[in-house]
């Protein structure tokens, strides 16, 4: 069966996804709002906007693999 070790690795590992996305979606709101007052003005840097908008992403990537560390126990 499961023991509370278990428990509390879910747990950790459910709080390392949850604060990745949190982060991802805190971090695009205001990328995506000021990106697209930039499009507006300057359809030529598109480009720039959507690189900057993208690397956010990474926050819940990492938060996913670390997750995932968590659940099988790697660390």
């Amino acid at each position: 069966m499961y023991s509370q070790v278990d428990a509390l690795y879910a747990i950790a590992a459910s709080i390392a996804m949850a604060g990745g996305l949190v982060g991802t979606g805190m971090a695009q709101s205001g990328i995506g709002a000021s990106g697209m007052g930039v499009i507006a003005e300057k359809p030529e840097k598109f480009g720039t906007v959507l690189f900057f908008f993208v690397i956010p992403e990474t926050l819940w990537i990492i938060g996913f693999v670390l997750g995932l560390i968590l659940l099988l126990h790697i660390l």
